[in-house]
């Protein structure tokens, strides 16, 4: 299929907004889904600067109604969805966990594990039905090994990596994917909040055997790399993307 139909949550930054260029770059058109119109509009221009037809659809993953409605807009607009990349996360309250509370477990579950479901559950809605699909969900390394300090994030992406795995198995027969890539540290906003200071964010680069945070770029290849048909026969797998952070 020369021309994709691509739908990104969480993509006005970060690795959502990197991951809508890469695909707008390889002639994807993009639908991209966030909250802040003035920025969502800016981007799908953007995006039509690479040759790409683009657009934005305020959603908020938490509700199904705008899920629903994204899905169905997109739908709507290009007559089909090919891949989907479900990048809309939240760190949460970083912090022991004898300092989280009901409030704060269910803001980062809602966005980071009710936000995939309902976006997986409409996204498979539309591409069972069309027999063809990937679903790239973004988790993290958090995803399967523990961090201090972020108990509920590590927490949701567990669940996020559950729930990939699952969906991929019921999907299979279908003809459609389901994959998950986990970054490591990336050069994002919630790498800044998560480290506190630069000292802090140092003292993880050094961590890291590549000698490098991660640049949103290198998850979006990731996911570019997960929907095309060089990964044909990979569905269920978590994709570790950090720099070797975890290989040892």
């Amino acid at each position: 299929m020369s021309s994709p139909v691509v739908l990104i949550t969480g993509g006005l930054t970060g690795i959502g907004r990197a991951a809508a260029v890469a695909f707008a770059k390889k002639g994807a058109n993009v639908v991209v889904a966030g909250r802040r119109d003035e920025a969502g509009k800016a981007l799908a221009e953007e995006l039509r600067g690479f040759g790409s037809e683009a657009e934005f659809i305020n959603a908020d993953v938490r509700k199904e109604d705008d899920v629903r409605a994204l899905v169905d807009r997109t739908i709507e607009r290009f007559g089909r969805l090919d891949v989907a990349v479900n990048n809309a996360g939240t760190e949460g309250r970083p912090g022991p966990i004898t300092d989280q509370t009901a409030e704060s477990y269910a803001a980062t579950f809602d966005t980071n594990v009710l936000g995939t479901l309902l976006s997986v559950k409409h996204e498979l809605r539309v591409m069972q039905a069309q027999g063809s699909g990937s679903i790239i969900n973004i988790s993290s390394t958090y995803g399967h090994e523990g961090g201090a300090g972020a108990s509920v994030y590590v927490a949701s992406k567990h669940a996020v990596e559950g729930m990939t795995k699952s969906a991929a198995l019921e999907a299979a027969n279908s003809g459609v994917r389901v994959n998950a890539v986990a970054p490591g540290p990336i050069e994002t906003g919630m790498l800044d909040r998560f480290t506190g200071t630069s000292e802090r964010k140092a003292a993880l680069l050094k961590t890291v055997p590549l000698g490098r945070v991660g640049d949103p770029a290198d998850i979006a290849r990731a996911a570019v790399f997960l929907a095309s048909e060089d990964a044909s026969f990979i569905t269920g797998q978590i994709l570790t993307v950090d720099g070797g952070k975890t290989a040892g």
